[in-house]
């Protein structure tokens, strides 16, 4: 396990009550207690953690989740698909990123990386997004640089959604896109419940050189609501569970369809 996973694991079983102790990492991730200690003091540093006599809280940090996700039957697999976006981001990049618990994942672990937090007098990291959350995360990074697109927001994705982001999105040009869906399917492609966040989505997509839509196997064959009109998507970040058959119907589409490391 690298620093920067042990670094994101340590967030994720903060995450789950609030709270995190010395001896819990050390029987969890398997670190001497003086490495757990280092590893708490360095997200400390970073403002991602309360530290405490013999662990950390949360305490009320900026980037702390909606309840809803911390719940997450598939955070697995969508852990394994946000390691795999990762992957792709260099320093120095302009990134598009939609709401969404995968897209969230990704975000937490952007906001841990080694290389993104080193000194310069430019940003690491340019993040233009509409969640809300996801803009929480990233602002105790002062060297990643966020935008946040107006609009109107939508309690239940904390996304924004509206003229009003659609007026900003339109004046960004990004290197890299990631796409959260509610369901992809070969025939209709990539869809979500919401028709505001399917057309943000789809705006967010075509201003970037590349885009990738980010989805677990669970949603992979699952018809949402609204499509993203416009949207003629070639790129799948997925995991380990999708199956051969809709792999094929993907591929036979044009769609490259990238499985994410279990």
């Amino acid at each position: 396990m690298t620093r920067t996973d042990r670094l994101t694991a340590i967030l994720d079983l903060l995450a789950k009550s609030g709270q995190v102790e010395v001896d819990e990492i050390v029987s969890t991730l398997g670190v001497s207690p003086a490495t757990a200690r280092r590893d708490l003091d360095s997200l400390a540093k970073r403002r991602l953690l309360t530290r405490t006599r013999g662990g950390a809280t949360t305490g009320a940090l900026a980037y702390d989740l909606p309840g809803r996700y911390n719940r997450d039957d598939h955070a697995e697999a969508k852990e394994q698909i946000a390691q795999a976006a990762s992957a792709l981001i260099r320093p120095g990049a302009v990134i598009g990123l939609c709401g969404g618990t995968t897209s969230t994942a990704l975000a937490q672990i952007l906001a841990t990386r080694e290389d993104l937090n080193a000194p310069s007098n430019q940003p690491t990291l340019t993040v233009v997004t509409n969640a809300i959350n996801i803009a929480g995360q990233l602002a105790v990074r002062p060297n990643i640089k966020v935008m946040v697109t107006g609009g109107i927001l939508n309690p239940r994705s904390y996304e924004l959604v509206g003229p009003y982001t659609d007026i900003i999105m339109q004046k960004v040009v990004l290197d890299i896109a990631f796409i959260g869906v509610n369901g992809i399917d070969p025939e209709v492609g990539p869809t979500n419940t919401g028709e505001g966040e399917a057309s943000v989505n789809a705006l967010l997509a075509s201003r970037a050189r590349v885009s990738y839509v980010l989805a677990d196997s669970s949603k992979v064959g699952v018809r949402a609501f609204a499509t993203m009109d416009g949207y003629n998507f070639t790129r799948l970040i997925t995991d380990a569970g999708i199956s051969a058959r809709d792999k094929a119907a993907f591929e036979a589409n044009g769609t490259e369809v990238i499985v994410a490391p279990s």
